[in-house]
C-alpha cells in the first residue's frame, strides 16, 4: 500500500548507524545515502517499499510529530526482540519492550522505540 515512509533528522550522519542496526534484522538494508544532501534510504531491494531519512527541506528543524511513528513487520517474535535490541545497543530508548499486547489482538507481539532524535518506531509480528 505504501511507496515510502519519511522521517525528519537533523543529523543523518549520526542517525544512519542507528537505523542499520535497528533494520537490519528485519533484512532491511541501506540503499541509497547522500549524507551532504541530508538524504539516506533503506529498502529490500530497488522495487518496494522503502524508508528514508531527511533533513527537513524547508531548512527549520525537524520536529516531531504527536501520535506519528513508523511500524515495520517483523516475520518472528525473535526479530522483533532483535530489533529492539539492535535500537537500545545504538542509541535509541525503550518505549515498550518486546511481547504480547493482547488488546491489539490475541497473536499481537510488538516493541516501540525512538530513535536517538525521538522519533517512535514500533515493529510488530503478527499470526504466529
Amino acid at each position: 500500500m505504501f511507496s515510502h515512509v519519511t522521517i525528519g533528522v537533523d543529523d543523518v550522519a549520526r542517525a544512519i548507524p542507528f537505523y542499520d542496526a535497528f533494520l537490519a534484522p528485519l533484512g532491511i538494508a541501506r540503499i541509497w545515502t547522500d549524507e551532504d544532501g541530508g538524504f539516506a534510504g533503506w529498502g529490500k531491494g530497488e522495487v518496494g517499499p522503502k524508508l528514508y531519512l531527511t533533513r527537513p527541506f524547508d531548512g527549520r528543524p525537524a520536529a516531531l510529530g504527536n501520535g506519528g511513528m513508523c511500524a515495520l513487520v517483523a516475520d518472528s517474535h525473535d526479530s522483533v526482540r532483535a530489533v529492539w535490541e539492535a535500537a537500545m545497543a545504538h542509541g535509541g530508548s525503550d518505549e515498550g519492550e518486546p511481547g504480547l499486547r493482547p488488546n491489539y489482538g490475541p497473536d499481537y507481539f510488538g516493541a516501540y522505540v525512538r530513535d536517538p532524535e525521538g522519533n517512535k518506531l514500533h515493529v510488530v509480528c503478527r499470526g504466529l
